[in-house]
């Protein structure tokens, strides 16, 4: 369960770490940045928000709650690979492109446990562990 929850918390701050990126490299005026701390302060709470239902349901180990969490963070994975080739479009966008790599690489990585943990704690493999012929 820790490890669930860790690579979470992880990918949130990845994904805060790329509001700070974006709103450092904003280019128009209808881009977030630091010059309205009102809108960015809303961004962060969003955020937030959407990280909260993936992060409640690392704590529980039931196998329907677990393919829940696995559909909702594989479309974080999809986010964050969208944000690959926006990073090659933006001017200075190396940075984009690395956290948009490490979220990635963590989203994935959270998925794999997940995946993991349901196939060593299902019913077949729990009987062959615990019974004595």
């Amino acid at each position: 369960m820790l490890k669930r929850v860790t690579l979470v918390f992880l990918m949130m701050c990845s994904a805060i770490t790329m509001l700070f990126v974006a709103s450092k490299n904003s280019v128009g005026e209808s881009t977030i940045s630091l010059e309205e701390p009102g809108v960015f302060k809303i961004s962060l709470m969003i955020i937030g928000g959407l990280f909260l239902f993936p992060l409640i349901l690392s704590l529980f180990s039931n196998s329907v709650i677990k393919m829940i969490n696995i559909a909702y963070q594989s479309i974080i994975v999809l986010t964050f690979l969208g944000l690959i080739p926006i990073g090659f479009m933006i001017p200075n966008g190396i940075t984009t492109i690395l956290v948009s790599v490490l979220g990635t690489l963590l989203s994935i990585m959270s998925i794999v446990v997940l995946v993991m943990d349901k196939t060593s704690r299902s019913p077949r493999n729990r009987n062959a562990r615990t019974s004595h012929y």
